[in-house]
């Protein structure tokens, strides 16, 4: 099944959503939206479009954390900053069914585009908002990035080892997470509004589904007093659990996280009987002893390869597996089969492999993403064609600085798909 047939087939086709969205976390859920067959068009900055195209890793300028969020949406360049950018977007929300934005709060009401506005215009609208610390509380004005909703939600605390300073992940993780969470915050809403035909505005802070999945600790803070602290690879709830070295330097985790695990792990290290041991006999006794416990199993998989040792632990169904790096994920077998997507259509880029939809259903599947959009790439064709703007009109947007109309090549292709003579349209790329 091709990419067009995915996409019509896709459970969220026939939704439109209008992304306001820049960097990590509102893109996040606006590829989130478009992986099920959303249509999604992306509202750049004319002149430097969204800061994540600057990111690294690069090829050839073409950043890969942005091709991985934004592959297959439409990107339509409008300043935001001028009166008329800010009529064009408004015009373009009446016509979507979710506008996603990432804007500190107050700042949609005070360019004219917040819910309440939006949803006198359309009142199934949809308005899915990310920000640092959400839109109510005494933080609500604060700017915040992942790094802030890593270290505030308490995850970089209690990260890393007891030795070392409270970590964060080198990658965008509280963002990652606010992006999927929001992408289901605006499923939710949209399902919603099938029942009661209203909108709804949807609020995501970075910090908090992060704290949900630490949530843990404090609890415990709250019912004990202990601050739970680093504790290296270990969850500090249950033992064995741990990232192993094998006899060849490689490395495997595992995880006997219940006692059905914990007895197939001594079984299979040959030791049955630790089990029965006054000292291992429960999860409880076992983190009261867990440094020991940890040097026995340390000492029985440094004595065997990786591939040894997982072959073992395999038969033994005891929860494991190989530390991969990226080399070890794309030649995996089932990475191949499942998990990873080929992005096509970015002569910077070539053939790439990206990790796909994080859900998966029985009747829809993608089997590969397609273009990855220039700033601007498709203004003409989503204004003229939900706003019914004439070509002098968007000649004229384009002369003020408002938009940013796509490349030649572009124009030409959307006028062919149009219809339109050549001679009506223009080819002058703008730079």
């Amino acid at each position: 099944m091709g990419e067009g047939a995915a996409r019509a087939a896709g459970p969220l086709a026939g939704v439109r959503v209008l992304e306001l969205g820049s960097m990590y976390a509102a893109p996040t859920c606006g590829r989130m939206l478009r992986d099920f067959g959303a249509d999604v068009i992306k509202v750049e900055d004319p002149i430097s479009g969204d800061y994540a195209r600057q990111w690294t890793p690069m090829k050839n300028g073409q950043s890969f954390g942005f091709a991985r969020l934004n592959s297959g949406k439409r990107s339509v360049a409008i300043d935001l900053r001028s009166d008329s950018g800010r009529d064009l977007v408004r015009r373009l929300a009446a016509q979507c069914d979710v506008v996603i934005e990432n804007f500190r709060p107050g700042r949609m009401d005070a360019w004219g585009l917040g819910y309440a506005v939006l949803a006198a215009d359309n009142p199934r609208i949809v308005v899915t908002s990310v920000s640092g610390f959400g839109q109510t509380g005494p933080y609500r004005g604060k700017p915040g990035f992942g790094t802030v909703a890593e270290t505030g939600s308490g995850f970089a605390y209690i990260n890393g080892w007891p030795e070392t300073p409270p970590t964060s992940p080198p990658f965008g993780f509280a963002d990652s997470i606010a992006g999927i969470s929001a992408a289901m915050g605006t499923a939710i809403a949209l399902y919603r509004r099938e029942r009661t035909s209203e909108g709804d505005h949807v609020d995501v802070a970075l910090y908090e589904p992060l704290m949900f999945i630490v949530g843990d600790m404090i609890m415990n803070y709250t019912g004990t007093g202990f601050v739970q602290g680093r504790v290296g690879n270990g969850t500090g709830s249950a033992s064995p659990r741990g990232v192993y070295q094998t006899a060849d330097g490689k490395w495997l985790s595992i995880a006997a996280s219940n006692q059905v695990i914990a007895r197939r792990l001594f079984a299979a290290m040959g030791q049955p009987d630790l089990i029965e041991n006054p000292r291992y006999a429960t999860n409880e006794v076992r983190m009261q002893h867990n440094d020991e416990l940890q040097a026995l199993v340390k000492e029985w998989v440094g004595k065997r390869s990786r591939d040894q040792a997982l072959k073992i632990l395999d038969e033994f169904e005891v929860v494991c597996s190989q530390v991969n790096d990226a080399g070890d994920i794309v030649e995996d077998p089932h990475f191949q089969e499942r998990t990873l997507i080929e992005l096509t259509g970015s002569a910077a880029l070539g053939r790439v492999l990206v990790p796909g939809p994080v859900v998966h259903f029985e009747g829809y599947q993608v089997e590969r993403y397609e273009g990855v959009p220039s700033v601007g790439q498709q203004s003409r064709e989503v204004l003229a064609g939900l706003l019914d703007l004439t070509e002098d009109e968007l000649v004229a947007l384009d002369a003020a600085g408002t938009v940013r109309l796509g490349s030649a090549d572009t124009v030409a292709a959307w006028a062919d798909d149009q219809g339109w003579p050549p001679s009506t349209v223009t080819t002058e790329p703008v730079v």
